[in-house]
């Protein structure tokens, strides 16, 4: 194959919204009309892409993209928005055929938690979590898993390589040096048009291939307009491919529909019309690895005080650890300084939980932690919860200490999601994305509370009081959790009772 390939990645994903007591969507005003952003993101990106007109003809763009969707979204949208959700699934099963058994999809880390800053327990279990999530949906094995902002570190890649991850896509601006397979001189930068071989640092050989994408054509897509003429922009994607073996792009899946409207129109006609026009070779990253194996070795930059790097944080990856200078909107003279308070905080939260999960736990499982990777099955209603106890039970449990098993379960899933990333993001504590995760922190102090743990609250709330919202009213941190993350109203009652969970023996 002698022309230039061409791949476009699209990340797709939303913060979980869901009440973490009710499991519903409960109505976003500031999404208006519709009832959430969900919905509205879906109208305007998730379904149109799935059904672009490009003359007489309708593109399913998810069979000509490289994609990954997050797991929690793929949840919402398989309920919410079935038809949609199966156009996805189905436009993988095409590309697989269309592409030398390489389907477009990729898994992404279960959770959307910057996988650098988690412990080891926790980016274990979003890995897997991650992996069974998307073989639970796509039928297949993952080659690869979009690390949620790029984030990054030599950990976090050596895991994906423990995993039998073949690939994975991080911008430019992650890379360090790099040298030819098997010779020592090392290099600056890295070329953008071909992959590179990260080898485990144990000395085994093991490696996972790093694609680093177009950054100048990234920016021209997502802020640049470059999406206003699918024409234009196949000019612009010609003259960077000039001499080169690849072109590779990724944003924000959001961009096509979402952010520009009519981006899901001119990506329809990029893939299907004008850029096979010009000679492009529309693939994936799976085909085109095995045309095209990695004959140099990359390292990566290591950020900041080592924490690892990121797509969106010019400062490693210090926009979800303190006032690093990056956000999205707010006044003339906010700061972030609450991120460092929020972090501090769900830390201590995470790490006390998981003392009383490993005392409780011990005693009711043979491994508490192998169980919680198992319960990913159990979400997925892959298994019933009888044979998750079967295979990791301890011992014959009582019900009430079948009870105590799963509500342990549930406590450790919600500290899983109260790391989603967004709830650093923006521009103050008191954003729904933030809220959202205090909320996640509200049920594990509830669940902690039910299995008779020691409560973390007062401890919890002191911290987030060092928290100071950019809204003088709003007050702090701790002001916020009690105002609109801890629930007013017990729809949860003590754990014996609580029957609406699936995944809590009836």
């Amino acid at each position: 194959m002698s022309e230039t390939a061409l791949i476009i990645h699209g990340h797709f994903y939303q913060p979980p919204r869901e009440n973490p007591w009710t499991g519903e969507v409960e109505r976003e005003v500031s999404a208006a009309p519709y009832h959430d952003w969900n919905e509205r993101i879906h109208a305007e990106c998730y379904w149109p892409n799935a059904a672009a007109r490009v003359g007489t003809h309708t593109v399913n763009n998810y069979a000509h993209l490289s994609f990954n969707f997050g797991p929690t979204l793929l949840s919402w949208l398989e309920r919410a928005h079935p038809s949609t959700y199966q156009s996805i699934i189905a436009a993988d099963a095409a590309s697989v055929s269309q592409h030398s058994g390489h389907g477009n999809a990729i898994a992404q880390a279960y959770g959307h938690a910057i996988l650098p800053l988690c412990n080891e327990h926790d980016r274990l279990t979003q890995v897997l979590w991650g992996v069974a999530d998307f073989r639970h949906r796509f039928g297949r094995d993952p080659e690869s898993m979009w690390l949620p902002e790029t984030a990054v570190n030599n950990a976090t890649l050596e895991l994906l390589i423990e995993q039998g991850l073949r690939y994975v896509i991080l911008a430019p601006s992650q890379a360090s040096r790099y040298r030819a397979i098997g010779t020592s001189d090392w290099h600056e930068g890295v070329d953008g048009s071909r992959a590179y071989s990260y080898f485990h640092r144990d000395g085994s050989g093991r490696s996972i291939a790093i694609f680093f994408y177009d950054g100048p054509l990234a920016r021209a897509i997502a802020f640049e307009q470059a999406l206003t003429s699918s024409e234009r922009l196949v000019r612009l994607i010609k003259s960077t491919s000039a001499g080169k073996t690849m072109v590779n792009i990724a944003t924000d899946g959001e961009t096509y529909g979402h952010h520009f409207k009519f981006g899901d129109l001119c990506l329809a006609h990029v893939l299907t019309v004008e850029a096979p026009r010009q000679g492009l070779w529309i693939t994936n990253y799976g085909e085109f690895l095995d045309r095209h194996p990695p004959q140099f070795e990359v390292s990566i930059q290591s950020g900041p005080q080592d924490e690892g790097t990121s797509w969106s944080c010019g400062h490693g990856v210090g926009r979800w650890l303190r006032n690093c200078g990056c956000h999205t909107g707010g006044e003339p003279g906010w700061n972030q300084e609450w991120r460092g308070p929020l972090r501090t905080a769900l830390n201590y939260l995470r790490d006390r939980t998981a003392e009383g999960f490993e005392e409780v736990g011990s005693r009711l499982f043979k491994d508490p932690w192998a169980a919680r990777n198992a319960y990913i099955d159990v979400l997925l209603k892959r298994i019933a919860p009888s044979a998750l106890l079967e295979q990791h039970a301890a011992r014959p449990l009582s019900p009430a200490d079948e009870v105590r098993a799963f509500t342990l379960l549930e406590m450790q899933r919600h500290a899983l999601l109260m790391f989603t990333s967004c709830g650093w993001f923006f521009y103050d504590i008191s954003g729904i994305e933030t809220i959202q995760v205090l909320r996640y922190a509200a049920r594990v102090i509830e669940l902690s509370d039910q299995l008779g743990l020691p409560s973390h609250r007062e401890a919890f709330l002191g911290m987030l009081a060092q928290a100071r919202s950019n809204v003088a009213e709003k007050g702090t941190g701790a002001d916020i959790y009690v105002l609109h993350a801890e629930p007013s109203n017990p729809w949860a009652t003590s754990a014996g009772q609580w029957s609406d969970n699936p995944c809590l023996p009836a």
